[in-house]
């Protein structure tokens, strides 16, 4: 098993102007039922989980026709999901705008108490730092 190394200022600058993110980032929690209408529900999810060395392509090119993929990659990202395609991103490409996330999105106060611990304390329990 790899481990995941922190992105560097460049990837982080590059994830802010993703527009990806940005959809993201405008269809935060404006959907709370997008699960059921993702194009994802019609694929076998072993699909959106490649093995390390097998690509991620035919997840991506899934998601990049999915209607859904904006609240599907805010999701991954605020509950620091490190595996799988989800919005049609790698793990790289949302460790990264995991970065850029962090600095345009405050917390929800309300989500607090049924969120569990932090995403820094749950991506810390993921990507070890020693």
């Amino acid at each position: 098993m790899t481990r995941a190394r922190m992105p560097r200022p460049h990837e982080v600058a590059a994830a802010r102007r993703d527009p990806r993110l940005l959809r993201a980032l405008r269809e935060r929690r404006q959907d709370d039922a997008w699960r059921t209408r993702g194009t994802c529900q019609s694929v076998d999810p072993e699909t959106f989980f490649p093995a390390p060395n097998e690509p991620a392509d035919a997840a991506v090119a899934l998601c990049r026709s999915c209607d859904v993929q904006g609240s599907c990659l805010a999701w991954a990202l605020e509950v620091g999901d490190c595996h799988g395609v989800w919005g049609a991103t790698t793990p790289r490409e949302r460790r990264a705008m995991l970065v850029a996330w962090r600095g345009e999105v405050e917390p929800d106060p309300d989500a607090a108490d049924d969120a569990g611990p932090p995403v820094r304390d749950r991506l810390l329990t993921l990507v070890p730092l020693s």
